[in-house]
């Protein structure tokens, strides 16, 4: 048995299946409906975004190490 949700637009129920090819949205229109809503701004993430003062030396020095492993080829 499917698990079933709630579209995020309209509330209508939705199967979570393969025969519901917008899931979790009933239909293209809700879909673009809800992309519209994000690109106008109208719905965002909760959680602020840290800027970079916010990261702790250790942190940085990690992500300095793990840009160091990579490949240079990627660069060429």
């Amino acid at each position: 048995m499917p698990t079933i949700v709630n579209c995020p637009t309209c509330k209508t129920q939705v199967a979570w299946s393969e025969k519901s090819p917008h899931r979790p949205f009933c239909s293209k229109r809700c879909q673009l409906i809800d992309l519209g809503e994000w690109s106008f701004e109208n719905n965002k993430i909760s959680a602020p975004i840290t800027s970079a003062d916010d990261l702790s030396q250790d942190m940085i020095e990690d992500i300095e190490a793990m840009l160091a492993k990579n490949d240079d080829d990627f660069f060429k």
